[in-house]
């Protein structure tokens, strides 16, 4: 069977509650551009923890054999989510988005397109408008400086967001490693190291009312250490 040109990761922790009308909306948008695609629901859970979404992912892939899910006890929290469903999709390009309704999920499609009319490796959106709060924005603001400084030359913005388009080859080179919040700015951080033109498009970030932030100040210090860690890994290889 050929592989489909796009397999779109979805990440769904805790997504019980949005996630079924997410998918429903991202298989129109991706027949109306008359992608071929598969979906990969990522629907990991802590045990005992009280989370019904392995069930919901499991009864949307049971009514679309176009849809897989990878349902695991969790080991770590997004990265390792991520790269369990990377690992599960056969498609020729590989999409990577939050389930939970912040990204639009037309945004895939569209990403897509611009990756396509381009012959980009990599593409992804920028959030030019955002609904999650100052203090959001103005964190990322300041994370993203601070990138651009200490990895200098990569033609990008705003590291985190998704989706995230790339090719099953660059991915392959990659060789992702994060477990944690640090995986988008690791794919970022490799893109630039193997010198791979990023195509970025804008788009509109949501806020959410159904669950709280998963993002807490510990992240905030994860993503400086991870920072440190990866710039004092890219003299080391030099």
């Amino acid at each position: 069977m050929e592989s489909p040109d796009i397999s779109v990761v979805v990440l769904a922790y805790r997504s019980a509650s949005t996630i079924e009308g997410f998918v429903t909306s991202l298989v129109t948008s991706l027949e109306e551009e008359k992608i071929d695609w598969e979906i990969i629901l990522v629907g990991n859970y802590f045990e005992g923890a009280g989370d019904q979404t392995p069930e919901v992912v499991q009864r949307i892939s049971d009514g679309n054999p176009r849809i897989k899910t990878v349902v695991k006890v969790k080991e770590g929290m997004m990265g390792w989510d991520m790269k369990s469903g990377l690992r599960a999709a056969t498609g020729k390009k590989l999409a990577v988005i939050d389930g939970d309704g912040q990204m639009p999920c037309t945004d895939v499609a569209r990403v897509y397109n611009l990756m396509t009319e381009h012959g980009c490796d990599l593409a992804k959106t920028v959030r030019v408008k955002r609904s999650d709060g100052f203090y959001r924005m103005f964190i990322s603001t300041i994370y993203n400086l601070l990138f651009k400084v200490m990895f200098p030359g990569i033609n990008a913005w705003d590291m985190n967001s998704k989706p995230k388009i790339m090719t099953r080859e660059l991915y392959q080179k990659m060789n992702l490693e994060s477990n944690g919040w640090f995986i988008d700015p690791e794919i970022m951080i490799k893109a630039r190291r193997l010198k791979i033109g990023i195509g970025e498009i804008e788009t509109t970030f949501q806020s959410i009312d159904t669950r709280p932030s998963f993002v807490k100040p510990l992240a905030i210090l994860e993503f400086l250490a991870n920072l440190i860690w990866y710039r004092i890994k890219e003299f080391g290889e030099k």
